[in-house]
């Protein structure tokens, strides 16, 4: 069967439908924004974004800079979408050996001015080899006490966790783009925007 005749969310669920939660500490699994996972005290948002050269980026029109940035704004926009306002993020890359160290650095660039502009710490993360191509996985999660809020896929506030207003700490700090919140994906504003390297 080809995938296309699926769609991406047929694709997932066909993938996942025999994977049922184990653990009594995974609130929410597949099939929303973010995992929802309950760590005593507080609870998790966590998600990861996938980015791969000639699927999502060209980069004969994208400089390295901006690739960067807008890779962080890409995976911290499903925590923002919960409810949740992204502290930490881990960021791991493949790339092949047309890269020089100075190109990485560039990339690196605009992941670390994405994360001082919106006060999230860089964690870790992994590097390995490429055959071909540059790709970049980020995951971003976001801890929440128990008396705040988030958001499910469907627009609704959770009502299994949700015992009052979310606080301004637990407010998703949504970056600000053309397109609203729904446009986190395509990066930020021209203001916002890191300057093309010469």
């Amino acid at each position: 069967m080809d995938i296309a005749l699926l769609g991406e969310f047929g694709f997932i669920e066909r993938l996942t439908k025999d994977f049922t939660v184990k653990n009594n500490t995974t609130v929410k699994g597949v099939g929303d924004d973010c995992a929802v996972i309950d760590a005593g005290e507080k609870y998790l948002l966590l998600t990861t974004e996938l980015i791969l050269e000639g699927i999502h980026f060209d980069l004969v029109y994208t400089p390295l800079k901006h690739l960067g940035y807008k890779a962080v704004v890409m995976a911290c926009s499903d925590v923002c979408a919960m409810n949740g306002r992204p502290k930490q993020l881990t960021v791991s890359i493949g790339l092949s050996a047309r890269f020089t160290v100075e190109q990485i650095e560039e990339l690196y660039q605009g992941i670390h001015l994405a994360c001082e502009e919106y006060g999230i710490d860089m964690v870790g993360g992994d590097t390995t080899a490429s055959m071909t191509g540059l790709a970049l996985s980020l995951t971003a999660g976001f801890w929440f006490s128990r008396g705040a809020q988030y958001i499910e896929e469907s627009g609704d506030l959770d009502t299994v966790v949700s015992g009052g207003s979310a606080d301004r700490e637990n407010a998703a700090d949504v970056p600000e783009t053309s397109g609203g919140a729904t446009g986190a994906e395509d990066g930020a504003t021209s203001e916002e925007q890191p300057e093309a390297a010469p």
